[in-house]
């Protein structure tokens, strides 16, 4: 693999003395969208009680890769982990065994030769396909169940606005969609925290069932468990829903619950405030007015009519980043609301869109109710284990038992003057993370959140910066012309697939990326039976996920690990070779026999170092030998004889990688021996990006 080093490439932000440099030559904005880079925050309290407001703007069926597989310093396609496959295969290389080409990889649209492409057509993404897509983790089918065109996706020049709102505030690269399905199931999740997988309360929820009233198709019988806007209310907590009640495309779930359909009708008894803030038609316009009155609510939620959702097919990217930019409009016309404002953009699900970062999940169980895996925290509700018989059509009885989510990673969007300078976050995070980042503000907690999701998924605060957030600027493109332009599209297309699969590649470069609180290691440990132990030190749980190599058509195994505990599995006597992924590039292989059960390593992060400890309980002395796979003269190559029971340690300094570490090891004695670690530590302060991520193109064999 060749990459650029870290010393041969610039940060993809613009800092102030960059954009002064700019001057004229730089892009030009209308004034007022000028000034969402350009005013400061508002710093009082230096904690996330100078946030005032939240906007949130969800979107519609966009894939992380889909839209940033290209970008750099993102985790895409890049990214030097991918999950292995059958035959030898990654990830990037998906079978295709409906019709020819077999095998299909990522794949640009290029929308700069073929500008209808800009209206792609949409893919399947109901609860079924989803699942099947997914295969409990191993991603192998994914164009026979949601299409072929599903692996086509943007680069930089199709989706520029979207880029430099990225290159401007901050991306995360670890968001994912609550559940394997479609839109109004995932929008549960983020106005209510769950699916109400029980069944108590007119779930659980795999389709769109509730989407609409009654009397325009939706269910008869409605939801009854409480949504997040009622407990705002309750706890007097202002907010509101800005919406075209003629057009809002079905995105408005609370129309399927009880106390908004009585609201609605103005039944006795009935809260006037639920259908005033949540079913009533409050157009941009009312935006605006709301900011520039300073009445703004705490709460706002933004639902885009069809032509603006960035849904296939009514929609396209450049017409929902037209959308996302008259929001901003709206949202920096008043520079003392803005200076307080946190405005999240995140989208409900990926559609079919393909992404290759398998999501976190709780263990998937086989046919006897037994769970591939493990968990330190309890998992009840995050398993379809109920029939709900009004969505009877949605479900598949092959399918009961299996995981709810997480699903695909979707991208999210932190704009904010607490956000600003181009940052990528990399921690997980899923739709109920908005709204922990609102009981973190506001003090208003959610009890339908499960505990595994609490565990797994964090609060978003860790993507803004409170102390001093107003250090980079930085402009964005013009939108209205392109938006335009892909409105007077007359159809969709379906882009022709690749005859040859070629590996997609993705930029080199940097990101500024904030610390993070994973602590992580796992260890192979074989003195008397080969034992795996999944040590987690930090303050954020992880889902690890093992493949076995040697056993690919069996799916992997995921542990659940919260903070400060540890968990452990037996593995059986013999040949092994693990492949383990955890969060932000975590990597452990583990490949050997039973013979090898006299090495045993330790891992230990040291602040900007970390130590390597061998110990060797065989009768006999063992040569070992420790290489780096990557950050070439920045790690040292590491060899010791390791006596009969006794050990060595070696330190290595990591300030130079920025943190970043890949070293194998190995022992010439001991053919197949491997142990290879990677990933990143966290000492406390803002670091970047892999790297070596991007760059080099990815081998699809």
């Amino acid at each position: 693999m060749s990459c650029a080093s870290a010393n041969h490439v610039a940060m993809t932000y613009l800092d102030r003395r960059r954009l002064l440099a700019l001057g004229a030559a730089a892009l030009t904005l209308p004034p007022s969208i000028g000034r969402a880079w350009a005013i400061d925050a508002k710093v009082k309290t230096g904690t996330i009680e100078d946030v005032d407001h939240v906007v949130i703007l969800m979107q519609e069926n966009r894939s992380f890769d889909h839209y940033f597989g290209t970008m750099n310093g993102v985790r895409g396609f890049g990214d030097r982990f991918p999950i292995p496959l059958p035959g030898g295969r990654t990830v990037w290389s998906q079978n295709h065994t409906k019709a020819a080409p077999p095998v299909i990889a990522p794949f640009p649209l290029n929308t700069t030769q073929s500008f209808p492409h800009m209206r792609v057509e949409g893919t399947p993404h109901s609860w079924a396909d989803a699942q099947y897509a997914w295969d409990n983790g191993r991603m192998t089918n994914w164009p026979d169940e949601k299409h072929p065109h599903a692996m086509g996706h943007y680069e930089q020049a199709d989706i520029p606005f979207q880029w430099a709102l990225a290159n401007a505030f901050t991306l995360c690269d670890a968001y994912h969609c609550s559940t394997q399905t479609g839109t109004n199931t995932n929008r549960l999740f983020l106005w209510s925290g769950t699916n109400d997988s029980t069944g108590k309360f007119g779930g659980p929820s795999i389709s769109n069932s509730h989407d609409t009233l009654p009397e325009k198709g939706g269910a008869k019988e409605p939801y009854t468990w409480t949504t997040y806007a009622e407990r705002l209310e309750a706890a007097g907590v202002s907010w509101k829903i800005y919406e075209d009640m003629v057009d809002n495309f079905g995105d408005n779930p609370l129309v399927g619950f009880q106390s908004f359909r009585d609201s609605i009708a103005t039944r006795p008894g009935s809260n006037p405030a639920l259908a005033e803030n949540g079913h009533s038609t409050q157009h941009l316009d009312v935006l605006r007015a709301d900011v520039m009155s300073g009445a703004l609510p705490k709460v706002s939620w933004i639902i885009a009519p069809s032509k603006d959702s960035e849904h296939p097919g009514p929609s396209s990217p450049a017409q929902g980043a037209d959308y996302a930019a008259r929001v901003l409009d709206c949202l920096t016309a008043n520079a003392d609301v803005w200076a307080r404002t946190v405005f999240l953009i995140n989208y409900d699900e990926n559609d079919g869109f393909f992404d290759h970062a398998p999501p976190p999940s709780p263990p998937s169980r086989d046919a006897s109710g037994k769970m591939h895996g493990g968990s330190t925290v309890d998992v009840t509700g995050e398993y379809h284990l109920v029939r709900n018989p009004i969505e009877k059509d949605a479900d598949r009885d092959n399918l009961m038992g299996r995981p709810y989510g997480l699903g695909p990673r979707v991208p999210l969007f932190v704009v904010s003057p607490f956000a600003r300078g181009g940052w990528v976050n990399s921690e997980v995070f899923d739709h109920t993370s908005v709204i922990r980042f609102l009981e973190k503000r506001f003090g208003v907690m959610e009890p339908n959140i499960s505990p595994w999701r609490r565990a797994v998924c964090g609060d978003l605060t860790s993507c803004l910066d409170f102390t001093a957030p107003n250090a980079a600027i930085a402009r964005l493109p013009g939108t209205a012309e392109t938006a335009i332009r892909a409105g007077a599209l007359p159809a969709t297309t379906t882009p022709p697939t690749p005859g040859l699969p070629a590996a997609p590649s993705q930029a080199s470069g940097l990101r500024r990326s904030r610390p993070l609180g994973y602590a992580l290691n796992v260890d192979l440990v074989s003195e008397s039976a080969p034992q795996l132990k999944f040590r987690n030190t930090g303050d954020l749980g992880a889902v690890f996920h093992v493949y076995d190599c040697l056993r690919l058509n069996q799916p992997p195994r995921r542990y659940t690990v919260t903070p400060h505990r540890d968990l452990e599995e037996n593995l059986p006597q013999g040949p092994y070779d693990l492949f383990v992924l955890g969060p932000n590039g975590f990597h452990r292989r583990f490949s050997g026999g039973a013979e090898q059960g006299a090495l045993s390593l330790r891992f230990r992060a040291l602040g900007q170092k970390f130590s390597l400890a061998i110990t060797n309980s065989a009768a006999a002395a063992c040569n070992i030998v420790v290489t780096p796979n990557a950050y070439a003269g920045k790690l040292a190559p590491w060899s010791a004889t390791i006596p009969a029971k006794g050990s060595a340690n070696h330190i290595w300094e990591i300030s130079a990688t920025n943190g970043w570490y890949d070293l194998s090891m190995t022992s010439p004695a001991i053919l197949g021996y491997l142990r290879r670690l990677a990933g990143r530590i966290d000492y406390g302060q803002p670091t970047t990006s892999d790297p070596e991520m991007g760059a080099a193109v990815m081998a699809w064999t």
